[in-house]
């Protein structure tokens, strides 16, 4: 199988089911965003594969519930989340539903709870923080970021299209995860937070 198909060579691309869109169209530009975030993960990863970092929580009911103690796991599957979601966004045709509903809601219930054991060691923060720290945590910041992008994507394309509301509350959730990691990792590694000033 070859990789080029020279059929999006006129600016064009198919939707699943076919559908032929600009490559310019807002859903193109929504699930495109999706991939650039889910590429920025993974240069986090492998940041996180070779720092001095051991984010293994104690939290006996964590383990339990989601077996998710390192940020890596964790990281790798939210890469795998979206995929599918790209895969979703990629598909102006109802019946062709890749995501099921409750999933994504048990995933941001998930989220929340690796925030609230994380928060549980951090120190509390009064200020706004600059994005930065170590090289780690400053790719965090970078995801986190480009997560905000992606979810304001997909709010315009929501304003036209059908686009579940679980999926906008995902990356809500996603960019609070990715926000509270970062902070999580400069925290063990011991790399001090740059408090905003006017």
């Amino acid at each position: 199988m070859k990789i080029y198909t020279r059929t999006g060579d006129k600016g064009e691309t198919s939707l699943y089911g076919g559908k032929r869109v600009s490559k310019s169209s807002q859903r193109v530009e929504a699930y495109g965003t999706v991939d650039e975030l889910n590429c920025a993960i993974g240069v986090a990863i492998t940041q996180v594969q070779s720092s001095n970092l051991r984010p293994e929580l104690r939290s006996r009911e964590f383990k339990v519930q989601s077996d998710k103690g390192k940020i890596k796991k964790e990281l790798e599957n939210i890469q795998n989340d979206l995929f599918q979601i790209g895969g979703q966004l990629a598909s102006a045709d109802a019946k062709y539903k890749i995501l099921d509903t409750k999933y994504l809601q048990n995933r941001v219930e998930n989220f929340e709870k690796f925030i609230d054991l994380m928060a549980e060691e951090l120190p509390v923060i009064r200020n706004f923080i600059l994005p930065g720290g170590g090289k780690t945590g400053s790719l965090l910041h970078f995801a986190r970021s480009i997560c905000r992008r992606a979810e304001r994507r997909i709010v315009e394309l929501a304003k036209k299209e059908k686009v579940g509301s679980e999926i906008l509350i995902y990356f809500n959730r996603l960019s609070d995860l990715l926000f509270t990691m970062s902070r999580f990792v400069n925290y063990k590694e011991k790399q001090k937070e740059i408090i905003w000033t006017k």
